[in-house]
Order: C-alpha cells, then structure tokens, then sequence
C-alpha cells in the first residue's frame, strides 16, 4: 500500500475508449492502492459493431444495454470505479458534406451545460489527477473533441464556489493529462521488432499512410508511465468490450514480452499543474504527495 493512497479520474467519451487509452497505467496505480475512476460521457450507443463474431441481429437490437454490460465487466477487470455522465452517443457523421450531429446527441449540447455533470463527478470524487484527450480528442470524433472541452472547463470549475452550485463543495484537482496513443516511433520499433522475429506486421500499412508532414505525438510527451506488467489487464479489459474489438485484430498481433522490452510505457502530456513537478516525468503522481488536498499548493 503507498504512503498515500490518492485518487485519478481518467475522462472519456464511449465504454471502450478506457481500455485503449492508458488502461494498464489505470490497472497499476489500483494494484498500488490509488483510487481510480473512469467517467464515460456517453453510452456508446452509435457505435458500429466492429468485431463480426458480434453482428448480430439480437446485439444491434440491444446495443445500448450490451455495451453497458461491457463497460461493468472491464471495468472490473482493471480495478476501477466507473461513473456514466448520461449523454447520448452523437456518432461519427460520414459524407460530403458532413450532415448534422443528432440533435441532442452530447457534441451538441451547450458546453456550460454538459460540464455541470463532470465538475458534479469530480466534487464527488475529488480526484488529484484527471486524464483527459488533447484539443484533437485524440482522433477528431465529435464527442472526443467535447469530452476534451469540458474536462479543461471542468478542471477549473469543480475548485470555484461560484460555478455549478448544489454539485457539491468545490475541490479543485491538481493535475491534468492528456493520453498520448498511435505513435509513429512506437508503432515503427514494434512494426521492425516482428519483422525481425519472422512475425507479419500489421503496421505497416499505417506506416505508409503516415505522412511526413504529420508530427508524432511522442514530441509532445512528458510523462511515461512504466505499466508493462499490467499489459495482459489492458488487453482483457479490451477484449470485455467485445462488441467493439475482435481478439483476431491488429490490437493483439504484437507478442507481450516484445511490447514488454521495446515499450514498457503509457505515454501522457502534462497541461496543467497547480503543484512542482518537473519534467520528464514517470509518475502521474509526481509531485502531489504532501500537497493540500482540495486545493493548489501553488498558484
């Protein structure tokens, strides 16, 4: 057990999107004593069905009902708290142009009104840490943009008496992340990795796509969290959400142990911090310990 057990919320948009997005680094601060709480803004309801085991007539009826049951069983695989927002999946429009979002899906609805429910979720939780996607959502989904939007509001909401009365007494985080995936340099020392242990790649027609003038995220990295021996947690809670992942998948072609050697690491960018911590970092936690609870040790 650590010296102080503290407390992580990681936000995000649709069940599943934990469990691919810094699910081992969740799974390690549990097995450390932390607490830590996933906060899913919508049900996934507008989710295609990506695994074909799974695309069935009796699962698209019940979409919304299966992918909560899934949300439970991963969640529970990784340890973590969970806690619904209760918005409504606006899905990711197609065409040209681009048609409207559902009306009343969460991308649409006014953002000084879906923030309530989060600084509502982080008063009561009280986190230290909140992890969250970056200005591009991570990928340019309506609801990862959102999600992005009001976690930076909420962030600095939850701590004002003056936001959001009757949600709670204000507590204001210390820090908050971004999640970094999809790297080119991890997805390259992984691509190379298979190609010499005789193993098929499946990266390398992402690497081809990928084009020169695109930065990698790695350059805005400052803090990896080493969670290799919790990779085999990240991928059952992957696997629990079995309407979105097939195990047959590119998600699973990577051999553990090489993973384990060439990038033992979840990779994050430090947006804000009301304590000292200097970077590069290793520990989400860096610099909290023996900081004020509730409330800034420096501003």
């Amino acid at each position: 057990m650590p010296v102080m057990a503290l407390r992580l919320m990681a936000v995000h948009a649709h069940p599943d999107d934990e469990s691919s997005k810094g699910a081992a680094t969740m799974a390690r601060y549990v097995a450390e004593g932390h607490e830590v709480l996933v906060v899913t803004c919508t049900g996934g309801e507008a989710g295609s069905i990506l695994n074909p085991a799974m695309d069935r007539p009796e699962v698209l009826e019940n979409m919304t009902e299966i992918r909560r049951e899934e949300m439970a069983r991963a969640a529970k695989i990784l340890g973590v708290q969970h806690r619904w927002l209760g918005f409504v999946d606006s899905g990711l429009p197609e065409g040209d142009p681009l048609p409207p979002l559902p009306e009343g899906s969460f991308a649409t609805v006014p953002i000084e009104e879906s923030t309530g429910p989060l600084v509502e979720a982080i008063r009561d939780f009280r986190p230290h840490v909140i992890i969250t996607y970056d200005e591009n959502g991570g990928y340019p989904h309506p609801d990862h943009i959102r999600t992005h939007e009001i976690s930076m509001a909420a962030f600095d909401a939850a701590g004002d008496p003056d936001k959001y009365p009757g949600t709670g007494e204000p507590w204001q985080p210390l820090k908050l992340y971004y999640v970094h995936g999809f790297s080119r340099a991890r997805m390259t020392a992984m691509h190379e990795a298979l190609l010499k242990a005789g193993l098929e790649s499946p990266y390398e027609e992402w690497l081809k796509r990928w084009s020169d003038d695109k930065p990698d995220v790695m350059e805005r990295v400052t803090t990896r969290v080493p969670c290799g021996d919790y990779f085999e947690q990240r991928d059952e809670a992957l696997k629990a959400h079995a309407t979105q992942i097939d195990p047959d998948s590119r998600w699973f072609a990577t051999p553990l142990e090489i993973q384990r050697e060439l990038w033992p690491t979840e990779e994050y960018e430090l947006v804000r911090s009301l304590v000292d911590s200097t970077v590069p970092e290793d520990d989400l936690f860096a610099g909290i310990a023996g900081a004020p609870e509730g409330r800034p040790a420096k501003l």
